[in-house]
């Protein structure tokens, strides 16, 4: 009696959600399409219209809008991001080829910006005062498409303003053991100026670290060993290639965590209280300034000292040594010292994120949530407009289909295009914030185009494992452009593979960090996520990144001539996030697959009783129930698939019990929740996917706690039977969501 009192409850008011219409900040007009019918309720995804839309896809429409995009600079806040805000809405707007509703929502966010009467730079100053040396201020220019004066010059965003001056040091990639290993090396850091190559640690950590041992100053610059396979020369570099000039310059956000920096929590509005600048976190401490690698050779070429460790060699065709200070009958004076020269200023402005949306027709309260962000450092046409393109051309052929009466989704659809990202992922966060009990209640899943295509090669993505399926699903449908024979998922299978356990042999599905705006949707929210891009071939390129990554040369040239001659690429990455939109906004039961969870559960709990079981044993700490949680998930998976699969067997399977299936599998991801698991990380409440810094590939908290009370028993081991009972817990209320009964 107590199962059917329970399930009534359960069933009764998933009847009074389903009735139910958007409002508030996501309401569309009633006369927005037809209302759903006995036979709608029932209906499940149509896989010829996938097959049209994808068809409809046109290439020579994503280059127009790429380049379109890329005509001017768009940072954050500025002209050139306004302009593209109203490009968005008005294409949201279209009259025959918009989205039902599209709508602005403005957040008031901090930002930093440098001063352009007076730009940053780094110098090199004699013992009499005089001026030796003086970092380039702007990128060498190549291609028209390059030159334009709101060119923001190089900086490091929320880097504080000053002017220090000190010995200069190399410190490799500015990681807490990289400072360890000078200090053990006898180099005295106190007061000196360190440069640090970009990878191996945040952008932020390279300062805040280097604060730590007494450098009051910070330098970073891309080695091309790391981004250009070792390529240095002015002739090997673009316009000649893809790899970056030597006066590239790499911008970026020197923000640790992610959101408007004076608003933790709440979002950026005009009613909101803000901490004081002196309470943020996560920025650096002392000045800090990006440099070309041009530049950065003068300085490292001439560093005195002992030759720096092997693995911390580079590119720059000497031998690189770690100081402090020049040798002598070099380039510089003995008595020379590095100055860092940051003037940049914090303000507050008004950041935009632009929503299109469409309404479902049978359960309208139910989101897909597609989004990339809009802003960029220059021209961005990598980051992020390869992304915003597809999105326009995904968003052109829905629209054209609704407006022709042909389709209208089960579920809502909402598409964001995102401000101020380059800051910190700040209008995503925003946005989540400020609509926190509803996108917690009600998003199925959030898609993440950011860069759409690195390269040229492969499918790349990244999700939660129970996307897995829906993304198979779709790669299996869609061809690869260079050969109509091949699908995109076989292409990537040659890739990126791993054995499944369940599946054998099957394309790699990578983990999702906090490098773009899915990271508030998973960390802080729950919501299912995945990210989507082409990339590499990674037998040809070790590149950490595409080598014009954040500098001038991220073009409309550069995209064409190297990243995706004939815009081919770009079509297959929206063919394939297209068609797995829809899969999720139209399948009667969502598309995702929990047992596909349970195995990654399994490998994270096999690699813990590896490397941490033996010395856990020796401490009285057993990982037994941690075993039976997981134990107790799988099974439920299973359970929930079976019903999954007898009921696709109904002809008209009941809508109430449609709806309990769906918000069982939408809401798991909700249950590896936990506010209080990681107290010193802002957002992060996610027990599995948690950022980690040590390298043990299981639960973050349990393998944090436990790479802690190995270098220090002091610290405990009490820390570390709670970060395995906030892990049990965790994957126990996750298999209660997938069963009916408590």
């Amino acid at each position: 009696m107590r199962w059917f009192v329970i399930l009534g409850a359960v069933l009764g008011g998933a009847l009074i959600m389903t009735i139910g219409l958007l409002v508030g900040h996501f309401a569309i007009p009633k006369d927005s399409g037809p209302d759903p019918s006995r036979d709608d309720l029932s209906k499940d995804v149509d896989v010829s219209f996938i097959e049209q839309v994808m068809a409809e896809i046109d290439n020579k429409e994503i280059e127009k809008s790429l380049r379109e995009l890329t005509k001017k600079p768009h940072m954050a806040a500025t002209p050139g991001d306004e302009d593209l805000v109203q490009l968005i809405l008005n294409r949201w707007k279209n009259a025959s080829t918009g989205l039902d509703n599209a709508t602005v929502d403005r957040y008031d966010v901090f930002l930093s910006i440098p001063d352009p009467a007076n730009p940053n730079n780094v110098t090199v100053v004699t013992g009499n005062g005089m001026l030796n040396f003086t970092s380039r201020l702007t990128e060498k220019n190549y291609t028209e498409d390059q030159v334009d004066p709101d060119v923001v010059k190089p900086y490091a965003a929320y880097a504080p303003p000053g002017t220090p001056k000190g010995k200069l040091v190399y410190a490799n990639q500015g990681r807490m053991i990289d400072y360890e290993e000078l200090v053990k090396q006898q180099v005295n850091l106190t007061g000196t100026i360190a440069i640090t190559r970009y990878g191996g640690e945040g952008r932020a950590g390279k300062a805040i670290n280097g604060a730590k041992f007494g450098v009051i100053g910070v330098i970073v610059y891309t080695d091309p060993k790391d981004i250009n396979d070792g390529k240095a020369l002015e002739n090997e570099t673009y316009p000649y290639s893809w790899y970056l000039p030597p006066s590239g310059v790499e911008r970026g956000s020197y923000n640790g965590y992610f959101g408007d920096p004076l608003t933790p929590y709440y979002p950026a509005k005009d009613f909101t209280y803000r901490i004081k600048e002196s309470e943020i976190k996560g920025i650096p401490p002392i000045p800090t300034q990006p440099i070309g690698f041009e530049d950065a050779k003068t300085l490292i070429c001439e560093l005195d000292g002992p030759v720096a460790p092997s693995a911390w060699q580079g590119s720059l065709g000497c031998a690189y040594r770690l100081g402090p200070g020049f040798r002598k009958e070099g380039r510089f004076p003995n008595d020379s010292d590095v100055q860092v020269n940051v003037h940049n200023q914090r303000i507050i402005n008004s950041s935009a994120n632009v929503m299109g949306m469409i309404r479902g027709s049978t359960e309208p309260d139910r989101y897909v949530i597609y989004g990339n962000h809009r802003d960029s450092w220059v021209h961005g046409a990598i980051d992020p407009s390869s992304g915003t393109a597809v999105m326009l051309e995904i968003t052109r052929i829905l629209g054209k289909m609704l407006k022709e009466n042909r389709w209208r989704p089960r579920r809502s659809i909402i598409f964001g295009s995102w401000g101020a990202e380059e800051f910190g992922l700040i209008g995503s966060t925003e946005f989540t914030e400020e609509y926190y009990s509803k996108l917690r209640d009600r998003t199925v899943a959030y898609i993440n185009v950011d860069i759409s295509v690195f390269a040229n090669a492969t499918l790349r993505a990244q999700g939660t494992p129970s996307v897995q399926n829906v993304i198979f699903t779709a790669a299996k449908q869609v061809k690869v452009p260079t050969d109509l024979s091949t699908t995109v998922y076989d292409n990537w299978i040659r890739y990126f593979n791993r054995t499944s356990s369940l599946h054998g042999l099957v394309p790699s599905l990578g983990t999702l960090g906090a490098g773009s705006d899915y990271a508030a949707f998973i960390h802080y929210l729950g919501i299912t996520s995945m990210d989507l891009a082409y990339t590499y071939d990674r037998s040809k390129t070790s590149a950490r990144i595409y080598p014009a990554y954040h500098t001038a040369y991220d073009t409309f040239d550069y995209a064409a001539r190297f990243i995706d001659p004939g815009f081919t690429s770009h079509q297959t990455v929206a063919r394939t996030a297209g068609n797995i939109l829809l899969r999720l906004a139209d399948s009667l039961i969502i598309p995702l697959d929990l047992v596909d969870y349970g195995e990654t559960l399994e490998h994270f709990y096999n690699s813990a009783e590896t490397e941490l079981g033996p010395i856990l044993a020796q401490q009285n700490i057993s990982l037994g129930p941690l075993k039976t949680a997981i134990d107790r998930f799988n099974s439920a998976a299973k359970a929930l698939n079976q019903q999954i699969d007898q009921l696709k067997k109904e002809v008209n399977p009941s809508p109430l019990h449609v709806r309990m299936l769906n918000d069982q599998l939408m809401l798991l991801e909700r249950a590896f929740l936990d506010p209080r698991a990681f107290p010193d990380k802002y957002y992060y409440s996610h027990v599995i996917w948690a950022s980690k810094s040590s390298g043990i590939a299981t639960f973050p908290g349990l393998a944090d706690a436990y790479a802690k009370a190995i270098s220090n028993s002091s610290l405990g081991w009490d820390n570390v039977s709670k970060h395995l009972t906030i892990a049990v817990q965790a994957i126990g209320n996750a298999a209660a969501t997938l069963e009916i009964v408590i």
